[in-house]
């Protein structure tokens, strides 16, 4: 008996430090992501394998304004209001979740950032309630346009590799992401959620739709993201 509790105190302790230490990770390299430019989660886990990696850091002043717009109105129309975590989107996926209909995530581009830097991607509501502390003690440590920088720069933007904005740009059309015109910042915006099958570079004509009301829906809001902007001002 004595035996038994000395192991499963063993195993307790253990999982205590465990989880002190992914608790510490991401306490300690916020801070430090406000000076050093991060990889994600994505990004070692394809060094790991011996996956090709492309990406090249471009500061949020070398972007072009219509992409970052374009962005937060096509991902979190709330970016540059909200702390982190939009709570009212939150509240009504909770509410659609214990109705049992489908939800869709409320994730903020904070909570992207979060899950990217420090966690995984299979969907988990454990993921999920992890997300949303990392998510309000992000923006709480970042300002709005060093968290919107390093979204630009790891997430992934194409199928072999591509991370990052640069990357993207490059593939998708051969330009630097500070040359984006409409056009091209609304395809690149499309290819967000799934760059393993949609190419910017060849829309698809569901693509060009949401391209157009990405671009229609941001000259006509965009002064939600003037928070990204240089001096609060975007340049549309």
């Amino acid at each position: 008996m004595a035996r038994r509790k000395k192991g499963m105190w063993r195993i307790l302790r253990l999982g205590g430090m465990a989880l002190a230490l992914l608790v510490a990770i991401p306490l300690v390299l916020t801070p430090v992501y406000l000076i050093i430019d991060p990889v994600s989660v994505p990004m070692l886990q394809r060094y790991v394998s011996g996956q090709p990696v492309i990406r090249a850091w471009r500061d949020i002043g070398d972007i072009s304004d219509r992409l970052k717009a374009s962005v937060i109105l096509s991902e979190d129309g709330q970016f540059c209001q909200h702390l982190g975590v939009d709570l009212g989107a939150l509240r009504d996926e909770v509410e659609k979740v214990l109705a049992g209909e489908d939800a869709r995530g409320a994730s903020t581009i904070t909570m992207q950032v979060a899950r990217n830097l420090f966690l995984w991607n299979d969907h988990s509501y454990v993921r999920k309630a992890l997300e949303i502390p990392l998510a309000f003690y992000i923006d709480l440590v970042m300002p709005k346009q060093r968290i919107m920088e390093i979204y630009l720069n790891i997430a992934e933007w194409g199928p072999e590799g591509q991370f990052g904005v640069a990357a993207g740009a490059e593939r998708a059309f051969g330009i630097a992401p500070q040359n984006l015109d409409w056009r091209t910042a609304t395809l690149l915006v499309t290819a967000l959620p799934n760059p393993h099958l949609r190419r910017p570079g060849e829309p698809s004509a569901g693509m060009l739709r949401i391209a157009d009301i990405v671009q229609n829906r941001t000259q006509q809001y965009g002064e939600r993201a003037s928070c990204v902007g240089e001096g609060g001002r975007l340049s549309l």
